[in-house]
């Protein structure tokens, strides 16, 4: 049975077109992974198929009966309520007919007519059993399994919502949909706001998940594990594959493997043919077998080679040294209005390359701003060295409406209009991506732009705040590759392992410092 069907479906932007002719069917219970290198479209399949922008043509047809739910990062939620408080919310039709038992009760005291009280009775009954089929006097356990499961046991169930992080009230939203159990559950990038132990929890739930499910991720692990259906956009077309990922990326190099060999093998066909036409159509005793060539040309459909896969090209350039302690602390108490860590002291040394781990939300990007000078910290000292010349990859930024070129020439003034679409051309930019606005462009090409500009100057010292969140597996890589050759002293905040391994040679553990109990 399916619960959604693309039809025909087409969408441009601008000048570009981003689906052609596309279909798509989801069966009851599928997990589908909806994958696609940075750019291509993903998102904004999701945001066709939840209404958020409509087709150019196409039809989008849902299923009766069924729920949906979205994981839209950008919901509001009301400054009053605790997290609690809104957890409850994804039980609201259960609550209400809580709510219409009680008031049954109520007027069954004062109910003298005996018809009425039996039928009062029964309905009282029926609710009661719907109840507790839903297991609803179990909520509160349900709620602290997938609450702590996501890591909101560290920010306290009882906090309001007004006062929490951009990560933390996406983790709210994600628990309050997978309370609810939609029949059609669409998440967009849910692990860029988790750490490891939390992807692992996600993981698992996903894998035993009884209802289907569309999901958007970069990281290659998490997604492999949890799904059994691809869909996979290129070049505007949207093609299905039965399996994980695993599977599509082997079917993949295959069908790459033989259009390239078919393609090869009709360029041959088309140079002999038209060698055959340029020597014959001039002579009169072969000027008809010519015109035949030249029909079996005319007709033939022509194969494209294989797209090619760019990699971008990162380059992090080294400045003069810093001095041999880069960024140090004594006894740093790190928090906003309350204390976040115990005192720490360390030492970050030249030419280190350190991670900086541990749960989200104890502090990791506190730390970072605090060592820089860019908060005050609780109590205690950080020292930044003198000599230092940093470049800082912030998490979470927000982008006025400006095109990529603007973007750059607010760090580059000097540059001209070639250089600065070189630069962008090496991370994949194209001429229309450069023209576009940056809060349009996805989260991937931004993410790129942000580390080219980051780099295109001279440093010795990088802090990369979770860098990897929205890039594709080969920007990861070429990433990878250009911080193992960077001279520098790198500090790194990274949840991803299969980034990080091989990469760093220290880790400061903040666990081992927090003030929470984890």
């Amino acid at each position: 049975m399916s619960v959604l069907e693309v039809t025909n479906l087409t969408f441009s932007f601008g000048n570009k077109l981003i689906l052609e002719d596309a279909n798509f069917v989801m069966q009851k219970g599928e997990h589908i992974g909806l994958i696609g290198m940075n750019g291509e479209g993903k998102s904004t399949f999701i945001k066709l198929i939840t209404h958020q922008i409509s087709p150019d043509e196409g039809k989008i047809v849902w299923a009766k009966n069924l729920t949906t739910g979205y994981l839209d990062q950008y919901l509001t939620l009301a400054a009053g309520k605790t997290i609690k408080e809104v957890l409850e919310e994804a039980f609201l039709p259960l609550f209400t007919k809580e709510k219409k038992m009680f008031k049954l009760y109520e007027d069954l005291a004062l109910e003298e007519d005996t018809n009425k009280q039996n039928l009062m009775l029964e309905e009282i009954g029926e609710i009661q059993s719907e109840l507790e089929q839903s297991d609803f006097y179990n909520l509160d356990n349900k709620i602290t399994e997938v609450a702590y499961g996501l890591g909101l046991k560290e920010v306290g169930l009882d906090k309001d919502v007004s006062m929490l992080s951009g990560g933390q009230r996406s983790k709210v939203l994600l628990t309050k949909l997978l309370l609810q159990q939609p029949t059609i559950l669409i998440l967009d990038e849910p692990t860029n706001f988790l750490d490891e132990n939390q992807v692992t929890w996600l993981k698992d739930y996903l894998i035993n998940y009884p209802n289907a499910f569309i999901l958007v991720s970069h990281d290659e692990a998490f997604l492999d594990g949890v799904i059994n259906v691809v869909y996979h956009i290129e070049d505007a077309t949207l093609t299905r594959y039965t399996g994980n990922l695993t599977k599509f990326q082997e079917m993949y190099e295959i069908k790459r493997r033989n259009q390239n060999q078919a393609y090869e093998k009709q360029q041959k066909e088309i140079v002999k043919l038209e060698t055959f036409i340029a020597k014959n159509k001039a002579r009169v005793a072969t000027t008809n077998l010519a015109k035949s060539r030249q029909k079996i040309l005319d007709k033939m459909e022509i194969i494209d080679k294989a797209k090619e896969l760019v990699k971008p090209t990162f380059i992090f350039k080294k400045g003069p040294a810093s001095g041999k302690f880069v960024l140090s602390s004594e006894n740093l108490v790190i928090g906003y209005n309350e204390p976040l860590s115990k005192p720490l002291t360390l030492t970050i040394e030249r030419g280190k390359k350190v991670l900086i781990k541990g749960v989200n939300g104890i502090g990791k990007t506190t730390l970072l701003k605090t060592l820089l000078g860019l908060i005050k910290p609780i109590s205690g000292q950080a020292e930044v060295d003198y000599n230092i010349n940093y470049a800082y990859f912030e998490q979470e930024l927000e982008f006025e409406y400006i095109t990529a070129i603007d973007y750059v020439w607010q760090f580059y003034s000097e540059l001209t209009n070639k250089e600065v679409r070189g630069l962008l051309a090496g991370v994949g930019i194209n001429k229309d991506k450069a023209e576009s606005l940056m809060p349009v462009l996805s989260g991937g090409e931004k993410a790129r732009i942000r580390l080219q500009v980051l780099g295109n100057r001279e440093t010795n010292t990088l802090i990369l705040d979770e860098p990897t969140n929205h890039l594709d597996k080969l920007a990861k890589e070429a990433l990878k590759e250009a911080l193992l050759s960077y001279k520098g002293t790198i500090i790194l905040v990274c949840h991803e392992k299969e980034f990080y391994e091989g990469l760093v040679d220290e880790i400061i553990d903040l666990e081992a410092y927090s003030t929470k109990i984890v």
